[in-house]
């Protein structure tokens, strides 16, 4: 019985082409077409600042490997509750330190640090406001949490009077949240954002944000909770996020940042005040119940920050965004000038039409209809690696193929893709009006239906 239910969920996710899979290796390119013999382009990693492949810190990282103690490097041997290790201590008291926060606190990775943070901060009666595209670890910890389905609440992405219509929702709807006259509110709203989008590459508002939670809630019990995963070591003084770059660090309740991206690392540092890093060794399981991150890793991280530090990454994110900025500004042009209709491909209108952000992001998602066609012919036409994103993963509607682009993309790689998005969306117009003629259109018509 197990076997045929788990087959027919299976069976029913390819019928809808939702079904995921492990990616397998990149076709061979010893092929003698010209297509063949190019390099397969990467525009799918989360590898912004290309450090994973940097040998300035791969010598970096052999260099600290060298000098460190050789008990200090491998297995973390247990829990971090259970095993001391001089690595991770020494790496939390610097990354609170170059964050600016009271508190550094280890996760195994984002994912785990969000799920300890959501599960057990909020308290019994407390409220969670969060953006509608808020990432999938935050909605398992609150799943996991003493917040009730009716006390969390999503509001539309960075659409701030859908913000403001959520807290003002909240605040009539729970009367703890306010003052009674001589008292203190009894209970807190809680906030999750992002401040960099994985999906859609947008930006949240945070200035705006902190201004509305200090208007509503003036008796200072709205937190604010960002994760700065897709936006750590591009934004800010040496690549210390947007918050920093905002010069928002006392306005937040925590903060998240991994290594696992533009660091080339792995891991998370949660950065919050003493009492909240007290309270999440006290109650977060995914911290308390599993082996900590082996050192070697702590040295990693370190070498990346040293990158940051040093301006290395400060350069690389320059390059980065210049090619963001030549991407979608030829990549739109061309769209235009081809008359290739939206409805087939197109880039979001945050990225086109006023008002524009003056940030660039390394996030482009190409909105299309057929992700997955756009993106097989990508990968064997143009070499290009960009990856179709559909349903569950986004909303229903609006499925895209997700471009990352990193520093040690060339500009050669970028006109590459743009010239496969071109000649797909060409390819498909041309069988389209072969369908009408052979059809017509009242029968073309009708097939649509």
């Amino acid at each position: 019985m197990l076997a045929s239910k788990l087959a027919s969920a299976l069976e029913s996710r390819t019928k809808r082409q939702i079904r995921r899979t492990l990616p397998t290796a990149p076709a061979s390119t010893s092929g003698s077409t010209a297509a063949a013999s190019l390099a397969l382009a990467d525009f799918t990693t989360n590898d912004y600042l290309s450090l994973s492949t940097s040998p300035v810190l791969l010598s970096h990282l052999h260099s600290a490997l060298d000098s460190a103690p050789p008990t200090h490097i491998l297995g973390s041997g247990g829990s971090r509750l259970l095993v001391y290790s001089p690595a991770h201590a020494e790496l939390e008291e610097r990354l609170q330190g170059f964050f600016n926060a009271d508190a550094a606190l280890l996760f195994n990775s984002g994912f785990d640090a969000n799920v300890g943070v959501f599960s057990c901060i909020p308290q019994e009666g407390d409220v969670v406001v969060y953006d509608e595209y808020v990432h999938a670890s935050v909605h398992d910890g609150l799943r996991a949490s003493r917040v009730p389905k009716a006390h969390r609440h999503a509001f539309r992405h960075n659409d701030l009077g859908s913000f403001e219509r959520a807290l003002k929702k909240m605040v009539h709807e729970t009367p703890g949240l306010t003052a009674a006259s001589g008292s203190s509110p009894r209970n807190s709203l809680f906030v999750a954002v992002e401040s960099l989008y994985s999906m859609d590459g947008t930006f949240a508002p945070l200035p705006e944000m902190v201004l509305l939670l200090e208007s509503l809630f003036p008796a200072g019990n709205a937190y604010l909770i960002v994760d700065e995963a897709h936006a750590t070591g591009m934004y800010g003084d040496h690549g210390r996020g947007l918050i920093c770059r905002a010069g928002l660090e006392s306005k937040m309740l925590v903060r998240v940042h991994t290594f696992g991206k533009a660091l080339a690392a792995t891991g998370a540092v949660v950065l919050s005040s003493q009492l909240i890093k007290d309270y999440l060794v006290n109650y977060a399981r995914p911290l308390i119940y599993t082996t900590a991150i082996s050192p070697i890793n702590a040295v990693a991280v370190n070498c990346s920050i040293d990158l940051l530090k040093n301006g290395v990454a400060q350069q690389l994110s320059e390059q980065l965004f210049s090619l963001s900025s030549y991407f979608v500004s030829t990549l739109h042009a061309r769209l235009r000038s081809a008359s290739i209709p939206s409805t087939l491909v197109s880039l979001p209108t945050y990225l086109t039409s006023p008002p524009i952000s003056p940030l660039h992001s390394p996030i482009i998602p190409l909105l299309t209809p057929h992700p997955r066609p756009l993106s097989a012919h990508l990968l064997t036409h143009a070499r290009a690696n960009a990856r179709p994103i559909t349903w569950p993963t986004v909303p229903k509607g609006a499925d895209r193929v997700r471009v990352c682009l990193h520093a040690g993309n060339t500009t050669e790689e970028l006109e590459r893709l743009i010239d496969g998005v071109l000649t797909w969306a060409k390819g498909v117009m041309k069988e389209e009006r072969s369908k009408i003629g052979r059809m017509g259109v009242a029968g073309w018509a009708e097939s649509k239906l």
